[in-house]
């Protein structure tokens, strides 16, 4: 089956040469000329892969990526901003907004290309290992929030954190930018969270903390007053 794209462009021939692209390779591609069309459009369609333009009428790029992040059916589907804005502060707000990339215009064929199968797979291999936590343990993880990383391990708000955004794929470069830390900050809060909850691997740290977050938020309640 085709992975789906949504692109969210309002510049025609843009839309047009990225969708034209990506149809080439394989893709079942749809189209929004603004963020609010965009929003509906991937409610429609559920598309693998998001690519929305960051400057836009009726709704911007942050609007669409917080909306959709907001909904629990879009909070882990890949999102890729395409943008003219390429300021480091730009980048962080747009990584704080929900995106996975941040691509700056205008984009080679093959960066943009890279990107869409990076973004994917990395998708596939996370919900592999969702799946096979549900499916052993009868839980869906909640990213909402990281106060059950650091209830259940200990953590400091920072470390739980930066587990929440390991569990959900992002690499240590992509969390320095979204908590705005230096990326050997990142690494040492790493590695003092796999200390602290007793892993040796990223793997391992994202099934354990897939564990907690895939857990019934009154569970600790109900052991509580039993």
């Amino acid at each position: 089956m085709k992975k789906k794209i949504l692109i969210i462009e309002d510049q025609a021939p843009m839309r047009r040469n990225i969708a034209l692209l990506l149809e080439i390779a394989g893709y079942q591609v749809f189209v929004a000329e603004n963020g609010r069309v965009g929003v509906d459009a991937a409610r429609a369609h559920h598309p693998d892969l998001i690519l929305c333009d960051v400057m836009m009428p009726e709704l911007d790029g942050y609007g669409v990526a917080r909306a959709l992040r907001a909904e629990t059916a879009f909070a882990a589907t890949p999102f890729i901003f395409l943008t003219a804005k390429g300021d480091r502060s730009d980048i962080r707000a747009g990584m704080n907004a929900g995106a996975d990339d941040y691509l700056t215009k205008p984009v080679p064929r093959e960066e943009l290309m890279a990107a869409i199968d990076c973004r994917l797979r990395r998708a596939e291999a996370i919900e592999q290992r969702i799946q096979e936590a549900a499916s052993s343990a009868g839980f869906h993880p909640d990213f909402s929030s990281s106060v059950p990383l650091q209830s259940a391990f200990g953590l400091t708000p920072r470390e739980a954190e930066v587990l929440l955004w390991v569990a959900q794929g992002k690499s240590n470069s992509e969390i320095a930018t979204i908590l705005g830390n230096s990326e050997p900050t990142v690494k040492q809060h790493l590695g003092v969270v796999f200390q602290k909850i007793g892993v040796e691997s990223r793997n391992a740290a994202t099934l354990r903390a897939l564990e907690v977050l895939g857990a019934p938020r009154n569970q600790d309640t109900s052991q509580t007053s039993s």
